[in-house]
């Protein structure tokens, strides 16, 4: 393996002992050493946007640092530095669910609280219907990968439907920093707080209740619907299950 690092970073890599990730459900390739992490996927927008992301949030949140990013003969190398601490899916923390849950909401407000001044991606439900008319029209849009309510009886015929539904509904929007895909995996814990927050692809200014949307549905598939209620009570927000059901229909687009 470590023939085929791209000479840009080899010399960085030469003292780590690598590991494939196995976690996660996008197309990137993610080795972990001892110190570093090194993301390689197909370039595009999506994976540039991520560099961007990591770099503004330096010193705004706790995010790994950047040691390099670049694209090479197609792929899209991204090498960070390694997060402290452990995944919210963790088995520690799952056996914690209150805890847990209190220090996914600690991120949502931490990000909530982010100034948003120069930040260099937007997230709007209007950026994120034209990135899911891409995905569309590309053919990368899977019905086998959606929640079984998505699709068939009493749901939508295809992912068409779907977009075009969601065109003709886009919620009213309060600005905000956004993670994009705040689910378990995506939040590191460590002393009692949060420690890291990674895969930034679809980070920007956007909307608060896409990362809650998606927080809510993570703690439901790991702790049960009970907890959702408790999420949104350490947030001081009032549940809506219209705007709610808008993000994760959205989310089946990508």
């Amino acid at each position: 393996m470590e023939n085929t690092w791209p000479k840009r970073i080899a010399r960085h890599m030469q003292n780590e002992q690598w590991a494939q990730d196995q976690m996660g459900m996008s197309h990137a390739a993610v080795f972990l050493g001892r110190s570093l992490v090194l993301k390689c996927e197909p370039d595009s927008a999506e994976a540039r946007r991520e560099a961007q992301m990591y770099a503004f949030l330096q010193g705004k949140l706790p995010v790994p640092q950047v040691v390099d990013a670049f694209c090479e003969n197609g792929v899209h190398y991204l090498l960070l530095h390694r997060a402290q601490g452990v995944m919210a899916c963790d088995p520690a923390r799952l056996a914690s669910p209150e805890k847990t849950v209190a220090l996914l909401a600690q991120g949502l407000l931490l990000l909530r609280e982010t100034p948003i001044a120069g930040c260099p991606c937007t997230q709007f439900a209007a950026d994120k219907l034209r990135r899911a008319r891409e995905n569309l029209d590309a053919g990368n849009v899977s019905i086998a990968d959606a929640e079984p309510a998505t699709y068939g009886k009493g749901g939508f015929k295809d992912p068409e439907a779907l977009w075009r539904y969601l065109s003709s509904h886009q919620p009213d929007e309060t600005p905000c920093m956004t993670h994009g895909d705040y689910c378990l995996p995506n939040v590191f814990l460590h002393g009692g707080a949060v420690s890291a927050l990674i895969d930034l692809g679809r980070a920007g200014v956007g909307d608060r209740w896409q990362d809650i949307a998606l927080c809510a549905r993570s703690i439901r598939h790991n702790f049960g619907a009970d907890y959702t209620d408790l999420l949104l009570g350490c947030l001081g927000v009032a549940p809506d299950p219209e705007r709610m059901k808008w993000y994760l229909l959205l989310d089946e687009l990508f």
